[in-house]
């Protein structure tokens, strides 16, 4: 498809999308050698090892491919993700009862074991009336995993989903999130990059209902080499719904590359909706490319607010000669400028200690960088 994402096209037939050639719009970043396995679609038996922890009130169960449930579902928007419908063969589900308030958040752990075939994989996570439930999801180990995602939340619910992907040196991993938001529910979704060789995660929204509130938070870190890649769609098609997008994301090494895109559409009917998106970018060195892309579409004034913003930049000279001027060592100071650009949204997860692990997998992360000298710490223009 080219042009608007409203004018994407959907299907759940892989040929119908045709061979992923890499000069399409919504592959144009993606480095077609390294997904390709994926984009070969294989079929499979393989599977992640999963560990959980469901509270009271929590369900896991499964359904076959021919359930109404998976039928109902959002359709795919690439041939990856439709891929993933066919071969996954049916879906793992979690279902929170109406009304419930879970004492502690429903842990899905998904671990790769290794291999070179794929892993295809289906979740739904269902929430019900006026529940109030967290979700982590969280991918480790080495897979080449194509996974598709889908939380559908009725009238009232409040959900906050953590996905994190910690994955493995040289693991793979795309799927295709979707997300329908009932009548007066709400939901934040963090989303945390660190590891892979490749991964590219494709997040839609929708509103079932007016009144609906989304917040879709984002951290990311690469490395040398390593492809991290978030393509974000939200659409207001309803009135008086909200969303706020702050995605952040640091990039050090040669080859390190990121991809953000952020596509926002009002639709006539959707009056009264109020939208923020936010992209901002880290570089630490030399050799690494951070792309993004905000995008917004509006058809109709009565709303009440949108709007947009991305910045790629380099370490706040301010901020490092402030901090270095007091006696911090160079190194020192420029890690407290990378925990201070990641935590505001890390601290919205609301779980001290995934937090904490990924805040330190961050500055573990950083000891990568090359010596910094304090001499090189200049006197930015216009400070005395």
């Amino acid at each position: 498809p080219t042009g608007s994402p409203a004018e994407w096209f959907t299907s759940t037939d892989p040929d119908a999308f045709g061979v992923v050639t890499g000069r399409e719009e919504e592959w144009r970043f993606t480095p077609m050698r390294r997904i390709r396995p994926l984009l070969d679609g294989a079929p499979s038996q393989a599977q992640l090892t999963w560990s959980t922890d469901l509270p009271e009130g929590v369900e896991l169960t499964s359904v076959e491919v021919d359930d109404p449930l998976l039928k109902g579902l959002p359709e795919p928007v690439d041939r990856l993700a439709a891929l993933t419908r066919q071969r996954s063969g049916g879906a793992a589900v979690v279902r929170i009862a109406k009304e419930a308030v879970l004492d502690r958040p429903v842990t899905l752990g998904l671990a790769g074991t290794g291999g070179d075939e794929v892993v295809w994989g289906q979740l739904v996570i269902e929430v019900g009336a006026f529940a109030q439930a967290t979700v982590v999801l969280d991918h480790s180990g080495l897979a080449r995993y194509a996974g598709s995602v889908s939380f559908l939340l009725g009238d009232g619910a409040q959900l906050t989903v953590v996905s994190v992907q910690d994955w493995a040196p040289g693991a793979v991993h795309g799927a295709q999130y979707d997300s329908v938001i009932g009548r007066d529910a709400r939901l934040k979704q963090v989303a945390v990059t660190l590891g892979g060789d490749l991964v590219r995660l494709v997040n839609n929204v929708q509103y079932a209902g007016p009144g609906g509130s989304v917040d879709m938070l984002g951290v990311y870190f690469a490395d040398e080499t390593q492809h991290q890649e978030h393509r974000l769609w939200v659409d207001h098609g309803t009135p008086n719904c909200s969303s706020n997008v702050v995605y952040k994301g640091g990039l050090q090494g040669e080859k390190a590359h990121t991809v953000w895109v952020g596509d926002v559409r009002i639709r006539p009917a959707a009056t009264g909706t109020d939208t923020y998106e936010l992209n901002r970018n880290l570089v630490l060195t030399d050799g690494a490319r951070a792309d993004s892309v905000p995008n917004l579409e509006i058809e109709t004034g009565e709303i009440v607010g949108a709007g947009h913003a991305s910045a790629t930049g380099r370490f706040d000279d301010e901020q490092l000669f402030y901090l270095c001027s007091r006696g911090i060592d160079a190194e020192t100071a420029r890690r407290l400028v990378v925990r201070g650009f990641f935590a505001d949204v890390v601290q919205q997860i609301g779980l001290p200690e995934l937090q904490d692990r990924l805040m330190g997998t961050i500055e573990r992360r950083l000891g990568a960088l090359p010596d910094l000298d304090e001499q090189s710490v200049q006197q930015p223009v216009g400070v005395a």
